[in-house]
């Protein structure tokens, strides 16, 4: 069973210091992008530049093309200021700027990512994609006006001032009730039923964690839930979601079935075939090393060790 030992899920470092109190000076963005030591992490959707050697390839900011939205994340451990210079994602459009290594989306290169790295880049992206989604006024579908150094916006029509959502979702990975060493795995058929990984939903509106925990399981593995213990979260922009992580024990393993529909096999691991799966051997493809799902997966295999 899982003791209080730390869990960390990606990212585990905070990025850098956000500096909030700054969003409030008048012209701050402006004010960064003429400052010789400002830095500028480029995104062009949800993929960012890198440099040789691994991590984030960040810019000055004259060398950023125009057409950007632009916002402020904070500032690095030498008190540099540090922005966001956001680009939509076009079909068959090239890069605004060229990267030493390439451009990579935070799916496919965030576990390779640093603490630092990792938590800017989740930071810039969830900031990002609010500012080129959320432009107008869903109240009277005026456009708004940036405020807050990109983090608010506000209506000039109607007065109403808007922020950046976050939408709260579970993710569950369920062990055996009568046998511990197992655990509960589902495949979704977003991933052609190729790919295990452990229970998640949205909480719903009036709902608690607790409840979206239980609910979310026996709608999608048919199984009633025991001993559910929170273990940690993970920001996740896809699109603006906040993932609380649990471990649970099914109350009673044989009831286990998909639901058919999002969830088209569920299947009981043994604690070696989940560490030969963590191993990428064996034959069972599981999460990414960027998903808090592969942290509560490792995390139940260590403490069943």
């Amino acid at each position: 069973m899982p003791g209080p030992r730390s869990f960390e899920p990606f990212p585990a470092a905070a990025g850098i210091d956000r500096s909030a109190d700054e969003r409030r000076t008048e012209g701050l963005v402006e004010t960064l992008r003429a400052e010789t030591g400002t830095r500028v992490l480029v995104l062009q959707g949800d993929a960012a530049p890198l440099r040789d050697g691994g991590g984030l390839h960040l810019v000055p900011a004259e060398e950023v093309p125009a057409g950007a939205e632009w916002a402020f994340l904070g500032r690095d451990a030498a008190r540099a200021g540090v922005l966001a210079a956001v680009f939509p994602s076009v079909p068959e459009q090239a890069p605004p700027l060229t990267a030493p290594a390439g451009w990579g989306a935070l799916r496919a290169v965030g576990g390779d990512l640093d603490g630092t790295d990792s938590g800017l880049f989740v930071e810039a992206l969830s900031l990002g994609r609010w500012l080129l989604d959320a432009a107008f006024c869903p109240f009277c579908g005026t456009r708004t006006e940036l405020r807050n150094a990109g983090w608010s916006r506000k209506c000039p029509h109607c007065g109403r001032e808007h922020f950046p959502r976050t939408d709260p979702a579970v993710i569950v990975a369920v062990g055996g009730s009568q046998h511990p060493d197992r655990l509960l795995l589902g495949a979704n058929a977003m991933w052609g039923g190729e790919r295990f990984s452990c229970f998640a939903g949205f909480a719903e509106a009036g709902e608690s964690l607790e409840s979206t925990v239980a609910r979310e399981v026996f709608e999608e593995a048919g199984v009633e839930l025991v001993d559910v213990r929170y273990r940690g979260s993970q920001a996740w922009p896809y699109p603006r979601s906040l993932m609380l992580g649990f471990h649970a024990t099914a109350a009673d393993e044989d009831a286990a079935r998909p639901d058919g529909e999002e969830i088209v096999a569920v299947r009981w691991f043994t604690r070696d075939e989940i560490g030969a799966g963590l191993a990428g051997e064996g034959g069972v493809l599981l999460p990414g090393p960027a998903s808090i799902a592969r942290r509560l997966i490792a995390d139940w295999h260590t403490a069943a060790g």
